[in-house]
């Protein structure tokens, strides 16, 4: 995916998920560059239902929290 079709993808899918989704893993991969993680990690922070931008175990992967689990 191009950076402006992942951005509209990811945009889509956190309007789809439903409230008792509380956690999104956004599998971006690392080996062919940072242009996808970096606007997943910039641009998704400052989504409405997004809560916190987490750096998973995974370099290719981030997570979005969406709610708090308790």
């Amino acid at each position: 995916m191009t950076k402006q079709q992942a951005k509209r993808h990811l945009e889509t899918q956190l309007m789809r998920a439903s409230k008792s989704v509380y956690r999104m893993k956004v599998i971006h991969g690392y080996n062919s560059g940072t242009e996808l993680r970096d606007m997943v990690r910039r641009e998704m922070k400052h989504h409405k239902k997004v809560i916190r931008v987490e750096v998973g175990l995974n370099p290719g992967e981030t997570v979005l929290v969406l709610r708090e689990l308790y």
